[in-house]
C-alpha cells in the first residue's frame, strides 16, 4: 500500500473525473490520499471530499501564496472535524513574492500554534525559504511536528529538518534528470523520515512531466527512491505508509 501524503484533489482539474482518478490510484496501489487545503475554498472541498470517499483525508491551512486576501480566522472551526489529519499547506514561499514576508511569517506562524493547540502535524511549503521557516520552527522543537513538503532546498537543510523532528516530501522531481540534491538527500536520509508525495496535478514524474499529475504516479516516487536506496519496492512502500500513519494517525495509529 503507497499513501499519497500530498494531492491538491480539491481543484478544478479533477473534477469531471474524480472517480476514474481514485479507481486508478488504487489500482497502482495507492489506497489513501491526503487532499491538502490552501484557503478557505479548498478547505472546505479538501473536507467535504473527505468525507464522500473513504480513501481520503483533508488538511487545512492557508498557503503563504494566498495571505494577501486569506486569514486563519476560519481554521479552528474546521481542524475538529474527523477527517482533518493536518494544518497546512502553510509556510513561506520567498520564490515568487518578497514583498509581503512579514505577512507570510505572521500567518505561518499563527498556523505553527494552532499545531501547538490542535497537536496535528503541519504541511510546510517552503520555496526559496527553508531558512526562514525553520527558524519560525525551532522555538516550537519537541511541541510540533510535521513535513518539509516537496522538499527543495539541499541535504544539510533535510538534516536539520529531521533533527528538528520532522519529516522529508519526495515528489516528482525525483525523477527528473536533473534532481543530483534529491537525489543525494534520499541517498542519506533514513527512509523513516522520509514521505511519498504528488502534490497533483503540479510536479508529474517522468514518463508524464508537463501533464497532469495525479495520486496513481505516487508509484514513481516509490520506484525511484528503492532505485536510490538499492532496495525493493515493497521495502519504500511499508516504510513510507507506515511513516504516512504515524505522523498524520491514519487508521486509529497514535503513537
Amino acid at each position: 500500500m503507497i499513501v499519497d501524503t500530498h494531492a491538491h484533489l480539491n481543484t478544478e482539474e479533477y473534477q469531471s473525473d474524480m472517480i476514474e482518478v481514485l479507481e486508478s490510484a488504487r489500482t497502482n496501489h495507492v489506497d489513501q490520499i491526503i487532499v491538502i487545503g490552501m484557503d478557505k475554498a479548498t478547505n472546505e472541498i479538501a473536507i467535504k471530499l473527505a468525507q464522500t470517499h473513504e480513501m481520503l483525508f483533508a488538511t487545512v491551512g492557508v498557503h503563504p501564496g494566498y495571505v494577501d486576501h486569506e486569514t486563519t480566522d476560519h481554521l479552528e472551526s474546521l481542524i475538529t472535524n474527523e477527517k482533518v489529519v493536518a494544518i497546512g499547506e502553510c509556510g513561506i514561499d520567498l520564490h515568487w513574492r518578497q514583498d509581503n514576508y512579514n505577512l507570510q511569517k505572521t500567518i505561518f506562524l499563527e498556523q505553527i500554534e494552532l499545531a501547538k493547540k490542535y497537536k496535528l502535524p503541519l504541511v510546510i511549503h517552503t520555496r526559496s525559504s527553508f531558512e526562514e521557516a525553520y527558524q519560525c520552527l525551532l522555538p516550537y522543537k519537541g511541541l510540533v511536528t510535521g513535513v518539509f513538503h516537496c522538499f527543495s532546498s539541499n541535504l544539510l537543510d533535510a538534516k536539520r529538518a529531521v533533527e528538528l523532528g520532522f519529516y522529508i516530501g519526495i515528489d516528482g522531481p525525483i525523477t527528473f534528470k536533473k534532481a543530483a540534491d534529491l537525489v543525494e538527500i534520499v541517498e542519506n536520509i533514513d527512509l523513516k523520515h522520509i514521505l511519498v508525495e504528488t502534490d497533483s496535478p503540479y510536479l508529474a514524474p517522468m514518463p508524464f512531466r508537463g501533464k497532469r499529475n495525479e495520486p496513481a504516479y505516487t508509484k514513481y516516487v516509490v520506484e525511484k527512491i528503492a532505485e536510490i536506496k538499492k532496495i525493493s519496492v515493497e521495502e519504500v512502500m511499508n516504510q513510507t505508509t507506515e511513516n504516512a500513519y504515524h505522523l498524520f494517525k491514519l487508521g486509529g495509529i497514535t503513537s
